[in-house]
């Protein structure tokens, strides 16, 4: 059956290859066998018809053998292919380049074997040092594939926003290329993989907007599927969450002190069902720590070793803090779960409990503080009315 299209193209351009191939084969050949029995010929035929004959009968060869190697390089393709599928992006860069590292290496140790020129071995020693180089270089580089990938991306990034800045100081007369160097270093303080919560809670974008978050944001593939997921609910109030966590990412892109890098990774590649389980993970592989909201991914990452930083925490300890006997003022606006309780907020955000207030709901009233509760999910108040 012909092959159409693209397909027919190379099919044609490989027979057109064999064919000049096997014709100097051929013609090698038949010059060999001339030179090691000069007149053995001489009662046959002429040399030039020798030669010619073996010209043509090894170019049919190669024109006959080419639907066969044609199939052999399509059943490999496709088998590359089938294998590729379940390959990451990642991946296939990292290999590529420890085989680009590999070969130059392979071939500066063949360079003396080539100038030497050792009858008979020193073109195979090339060839097997370049097969085995090849070989270890891309074990090696897969093998440590999220420091080489991370390091690929710094590199990237870094040429990128060193180019833009000297660009602009150029244009103004005020940058130089050490601040360039130096804004740069700032970008590589450390890694934090983000998490869903930490995005749409929101508060995450002002840490960084004020300066105090550097370095670089590796932000999931998985986990911005899961927002993006979020921001196509049907529920008006969870669509409304995952758009601004979508805002806050754009956001976070904007600021210069930083670097949010999405990666390419799955579930499945991480060998994880649940999202935290592989974010945790994920931060074991890359040595990174994980901002969150999440109590119970918190929990779960310390239990793994794994570094987190809790945007409530941070929370906690910048709110003012409040001594038995202080009073504050505010609106109880609801009952509390307890009898006799109302329900106020400070204006930080933090809940009070006011023990006596459920008389005095939908007043302004002042409350007397008596106790806090301090968690890592938030913190409350509690308190009673000023008598």
């Amino acid at each position: 059956m012909a092959e159409s299209g693209i397909n027919g193209i190379m099919k044609m351009v490989l027979r057109f290859l064999m064919i000049i191939v096997f014709g100097i084969a051929g013609y090698q050949i038949a010059q060999f066998v001339l030179e090691l029995q000069p007149g053995w010929t001489a009662g046959l035929t002429h040399p030039n018809i020798w030669m010619a004959f073996c010209i043509v009968f090894f170019a049919l060869c190669g024109f006959m053998v080419t639907p066969m190697i044609w199939w052999i390089l399509k059943k490999t393709g496709q088998l590359f292919e089938n294998t590729l599928q379940n390959v990451s992006a990642p991946d296939i860069v990292v290999a590529v380049v420890g085989l680009i590292v590999s070969l130059i290496l392979a071939n500066l140790l063949a360079i003396p074997f080539v100038f030497i020129n050792i009858p008979g071995v020193g073109f195979y020693i090339t060839i097997a040092l370049n097969i085995f180089f090849a070989f270890v270089g891309m074990r090696a580089f897969l093998k440590h594939r999220d420091d080489v990938w991370g390091f690929i991306l710094n590199l990237v990034g870094r040429g990128s926003r060193i180019t833009h800045r000297r660009k602009a100081g150029a244009d103004a007369g005020l940058l130089s290329a050490e601040g360039d160097a130096a804004s740069c270093e700032r970008h590589e303080a450390g890694r934090k993989v983000l998490d869903t919560s930490a995005l749409i809670d929101g508060r995450i974008l002002d840490i960084a907007s004020t300066g105090f978050l550097e370095g670089v944001l590796v932000l999931p593939r998985f986990v911005l599927t899961e927002l993006q997921g979020v921001a196509d609910s049907s529920d008006p109030a969870r669509r409304a969450r995952g758009r601004k966590g979508l805002n806050v990412v754009a956001e976070l892109q904007k600021i210069k002190t930083m670097t949010v890098s999405i990666v390419d990774i799955s579930m499945k590649e991480l060998k994880r069902d649940k999202v935290d389980e592989a974010l945790v993970e994920l931060c074991k592989k890359l040595e990174a720590k994980i901002l969150t909201t999440d109590y119970n991914l918190n929990q779960i990452a310390r239990i793994e070793g794994v570094m987190v930083l809790n945007v409530n925490d941070l929370a906690n300890s910048l709110k003012p803090q409040f001594l038995p006997g202080d009073i504050v003022r505010i609106d109880v606006i609801r009952h509390g779960k307890e009898t006799g309780q109302g329900i106020g907020y400070l204006e930080d955000g933090t809940m009070l409990v006011v023990e006596d207030g459920e008389s005095a709901i939908g007043t302004t009233s002042d409350i007397v503080i008596t106790s806090m509760l301090q968690t890592s999910a938030g913190r409350m108040v509690f308190g009673k009315l000023k008598r």
